[in-house]
């Protein structure tokens, strides 16, 4: 069962990748092959997040942790992270984590179910089988799959707000269609984390209002709100609110003493 939950990542660089501004900048400083590197299997140890790396506290900052994860030097791993920066290709979510925002658009990745099925389908179609067993094979995939939907949303249809409208909300505010990656998690996060669609879908308002309408950026500020313990959108609303007031200020009691005189 473990086998057929595991999940295959996969990144897919555009044909004109290293052709870039960036990286082309990138390869021309001192030690660029070098940087290019790091910055690749900084995306592979991202993928399984869809482009967020975790400061784990376990090294004294971010480079060092990193260099120790993919075995490379760490002040190599500092200029390639200053250089991401300075391009914008690398933004800061929290202390402990951060954002590399070219990797959604190149993960790829696949269940091992879902693995077997394709090579499945083809093997029939290099063996030519008949047609019939093709089709009871799609049948029962497309009836698990149902399954699966039903049972995720039956979890949250007591809200008045429903899975279906978040994912209508998530393409409006991506101006795309949902991956099925995409959706997948989502609906974890509404059943297995147990966080509204409400709750869900103000994190995506926090995301485009900071123009990062990228699901694993909002997902990092779900997190965020969870380790919180700020479960409702009344309680997110009151944080920011209060991060919003400006902070009391100590004054003596000669200043409140001359303002009174100044009241009718």
């Amino acid at each position: 069962m473990a086998n057929a939950n595991k999940r295959y990542y996969w990144i897919q660089l555009a044909q004109d990748f290293f052709k870039s501004k960036e990286m082309k900048l990138l390869r021309k400083i001192a030690g660029g092959d070098t940087h290019t590197i790091i910055y690749l299997k900084m995306m592979l140890l991202s993928l399984e997040d869809n482009g967020i790396l975790f400061f784990d506290g376990v090294a004294d900052n971010l480079a060092e942790e990193i260099a120790l994860v993919i075995d490379e030097d760490v002040e190599n791993v500092k200029i390639t992270l200053v250089f991401l920066q300075s391009k914008k290709l690398l933004s800061k979510i929290s202390d402990r984590e951060y954002f590399l925002e070219q990797v959604p658009e190149m993960v790829g990745s696949e269940t091992a179910s879902a693995r077997r099925v394709r090579k499945h389908r083809e093997n029939q179609k290099v063996l030519q089988s008949n047609s019939n067993e093709t089709n009871g094979n799609g049948e029962k995939e497309q009836e698990i799959d149902i399954d699966i939907n039903l049972s995720s949303s039956s979890c949250i249809n007591n809200s008045d707000y429903s899975i279906k409208q978040l994912f209508k909300d998530f393409e409006a505010g991506f101006g795309r269609l949902l991956s099925p990656f995409e959706i997948e998690d989502i609906q974890k996060f509404a059943t297995e984390e147990g966080l509204s669609p409400e709750l869900i879908r103000e994190a995506l308002k926090e995301g485009v209002f900071r123009n990062k309408p990228v699901w694993n950026y909002i997902k990092a500020i779900l997190r965020n709100w969870k380790n919180d313990k700020l479960l409702t959108v009344e309680l997110v609303r009151a944080r920011q609110q209060e991060q919003e007031l400006p902070k009391n200020v100590d004054v003596s009691p000669e200043f409140l003493e001359a303002m009174n005189l100044w009241k009718d």
